[in-house]
């Protein structure tokens, strides 16, 4: 597998992980239930595009900055850290809510908004810099605006399906978990390296 697709790869899968139970999922279940599916998305997906955008620059600028070793200890306890901040959990201001639900511009530009400005210095724009201090700037951001729509697109269709009945939990349990994992083998990388 080429190193583009394995950045493209790894960046989907850990910023889909670091989105589950984020408050941007709640913000979009919020904004699905005022505007049409497509309107939401492309807000969505336009203010990610942006924000991993700055993030990946921020973080291949380090990476040109810092030796690897180093990088890998510094993302490995990164990666720990996002996995307790995933567990301490995120909700929903009564402004955020309030922002979301009387938006009366235009789908686009409100879900879009709200977005880019929830998303400044959020768990996922952090772990997309640590993800590009190491991979391809390219690949990383878009893996990472792909992992973070998917993610979601998925809570507008669960929130849809299943209302709030969602094993918050279960899915906190299993992505601070996934961080933890992908931590430790970062840290353990960037020891064996400085040995």
């Amino acid at each position: 597998m080429s190193a583009f697709l394995a950045a493209l790869g790894l960046s989907f899968a850990v910023i889909f992980v670091a989105e589950l139970g984020d408050k941007s999922q709640l913000m979009a279940m919020t904004f699905a239930t005022r505007f049409k599916l497509a309107p939401t998305l492309i807000g969505i997906t336009v203010a990610t595009a942006l924000v991993h955008l700055v993030s990946v620059g921020i973080g291949y600028g380090l990476g040109a900055a810092i030796p690897t070793d180093w990088i890998s200890l510094i993302a490995g306890v990164a990666f720990l850290a996002f996995g307790a901040w995933t567990l301490r959990g995120d909700e929903l201001t009564d402004d955020e809510k309030s922002k979301a639900e009387r938006s009366t511009g235009s789908a686009i530009l409100a879900v879009g908004g709200a977005f880019f400005l929830a998303e400044l210095g959020d768990k996922t724009m952090l772990a997309t810099i640590t993800l590009a201090t190491q991979h391809g700037w390219v690949a990383t951001w878009i893996g990472s605006t792909i992992g973070m729509v998917a993610a979601d697109a998925l809570a507008i269709l669960v929130g849809r399906l299943l209302g709030r009945h969602l094993p918050e939990h279960i899915i906190k349990w299993g992505a601070a978990a996934l961080f933890a994992i992908f931590g430790i083998w970062l840290i353990v990388e960037g020891v064996i390296g400085l040995s």
